[in-house]
């Protein structure tokens, strides 16, 4: 199968920020879609610089998609870190060193088939009812004992990829579903849940808009109090819901998950 090519979407691209009049040496840019948020900060000249400090301070950093002169992906880092290039540098170096080591540009369908044959993790084939991608998570499903963490590592990211390839123009954000009708203490996995947050926060940061955990059993409870301080910042987009909730305030009845029809 050809590998998937990815797109990242921002809501500040390059070519939309148009500038008015400078003010005190520092052009004010307007976002042309739409968005009257003026920014005081030159991005362009932002991002040529975090370009020009990796390509100084870290030649041997990939080049290309992921890579340290992706301008997408340099200014979204900026966007995140609130245009502190030291910031955004800081992260990016770290972001970029693990899309290499992990083999992101070489994840596909077939290199991760024996564990999503399993059904555990899946992509959504419509957007929500507020245009975000949907990803999938079936807990019952997930035996991490008759797995190598790693195989669920790669799907993770590869799904969390797949995703965000289907961002249309305008959404920068996916919506997470973790359904756990029928979860049980064997599908607890803290360890893969701690890669998961980690991947979201330091990897991909702001992409993930909200978290359902559907029709949580009591069991759930302890796993939750483990999972929630890991979760940081990302613990306040969890929002406990039945799969009525997300049958009507998420999808329109051709849009819901098979799984959540009635």
């Amino acid at each position: 199968m050809a590998l998937l090519r990815f797109r990242y979407p921002l809501s500040l691209p390059l070519s939309s920020l148009s500038s008015s009049s400078p003010a005190h040496g520092c052009r004010r840019f307007r976002c042309a879609a739409g968005n009257q948020a003026l920014f005081s900060v030159d991005a362009t000249k932002l991002v040529l610089e975090v370009k020009e400090k990796l390509e100084r301070e870290h030649p041997n950093l990939p080049v290309g998609k992921n890579g340290r002169d992706d301008e997408d992906m340099i200014l979204w880092f900026l966007k995140d870190r609130k245009f502190s290039v030291e910031e955004a540098v800081m992260k990016l170096t770290k972001a970029i060193k693990w899309h290499e080591d992990f083999g992101v540009s070489d994840l596909c369908e077939e290199s991760v088939k024996s564990v999503y044959g399993t059904g555990k993790a899946y992509v959504h084939d419509f957007l929500d009812n507020n245009g975000r991608p949907v990803l999938v998570v079936v807990a019952s499903k997930h035996f991490p004992a008759k797995q190598e963490p790693i195989e669920d590592e790669k799907l993770c990211v590869y799904l969390i990829e797949t995703a965000l390839n289907k961002l249309p123009p305008g959404t920068e954000e996916i919506l997470g579903i973790f359904d756990l009708r029928g979860f049980r203490v064997e599908n607890g996995d803290v360890q893969f849940l701690k890669f998961l947050m980690d991947v979201f926060y330091y990897y991909y940061p702001r992409r993930l808009g909200q978290v359902l955990f559907v029709d949580a059993p009591f069991v759930f409870q302890p796993i939750w109090q483990l999972v929630k301080p890991l979760m940081r910042s990302y613990a306040s987009l969890v929002r406990f819901c039945d799969m009525e909730t997300v049958r009507k305030e998420y999808f329109t009845e051709s849009t819901v998950p098979t799984d959540f029809k009635d």
